[in-house]
């Protein structure tokens, strides 16, 4: 009987830790991605509803810092820096915060993310950047907050947030002109040594065309000032495996050399080994 019970125990606790109750959330998740130039911009966020109730003046007081949504941090990252207000906000996920007021809100981009709502202790340190902007009445109420990337430009866009009947926008810049620029001027410039180290290693790794091979790794040594040990490593093996031992035996000593003076010692002890094996007759 006793073996029953247990067993009878053990299925039931089993049950019970696979079932899990599903109901809806009254504040749900909500997540935004959106492009802005070559910018990308995520929020999440939780979305109260007003059901009812009065929100700006009640539900959230005038004058004091407001999580801006329900639950956990609303939060919006940006890969690239970009200019909010003629200041700079770092690329890098924030906690949003507002405190909002009748004509005006304050934005507060915070950057510890991890809290439930708002921080215990509000840290100033911790404001990322700072601004205030205009409010605007909406002539319907919106039921459930919403928070949105908008007005979309090349080189802008507002982030936005409605609830009840109000609204507000805030205008952040990206650097889509220094980014693009970038890329094209990499792209013009021709490949990289690092580039053509990567091609020669794959052709030498793969016995694709060791020919090609060592091209490129002649290539990558003539775009490198310094002319790494790991480079010239890359081009004995290949003059080896072509048959030129007389040839890998003096790249491999430019390797030694240079591993030397990195103090690796991985690369002194094979480099030395090869030296060893390609100088037997």
């Amino acid at each position: 009987m006793k073996k029953i019970i247990f067993a009878l125990a053990v299925l039931i606790s089993q049950f019970v830790a696979q079932a899990q109750i599903k109901t809806p959330q009254a504040s749900p998740r909500a997540a935004v991605n959106q492009m802005v130039g070559l910018t990308e911009v995520e929020l999440n966020y939780s979305r109260p509803g007003a059901k009812g109730r009065p929100v700006f003046g009640n539900l959230v007081p005038f004058g004091k810092l407001w999580r801006t949504g329900a639950n956990e941090n609303t939060t919006v990252s940006f890969s690239d820096d970009v200019i909010i207000d003629g200041k700079t906000l770092k690329k890098g996920k924030y906690a949003l915060y507002t405190v909002p007021r009748i004509e005006s809100w304050d934005i507060i981009f915070y950057t510890t993310t991890d809290n439930w709502g708002l921080p215990e202790q509000f840290n100033e340190a911790n404001v990322a950047l700072k601004t205030t902007v205009k409010e605007e009445a909406l002539s319907k109420p919106v039921e459930s907050l919403t928070i949105s990337v908008s007005g979309l430009e090349t080189n802008s866009a507002f982030l936005e947030i409605f609830w009840e009947n109000s609204y507000v926008a805030l205008k952040f810049e990206v650097p889509t002109q220094k980014t693009a620029m970038a890329s094209i001027e990499k792209v013009l410039a021709g490949p990289t040594a690092n580039d053509y180290y990567s091609a020669a290693n794959f052709l030498y790794q793969s016995n694709n065309d060791l020919a090609k091979s060592l091209v490129y790794v002649n290539k990558s040594l003539e775009l490198s000032k310094d002319k790494p040990f790991w480079f010239l490593r890359l081009k004995s093996l290949i003059q080896a495996k072509q048959g030129d031992k007389s040839g890998a035996i003096e790249t491999a000593k430019l390797s030694l050399e240079a591993a030397e003076e990195a103090k690796n010692q991985d690369y002194v002890k094979m480099n030395k080994d090869s030296i060893a094996e390609w100088s037997k007759k």
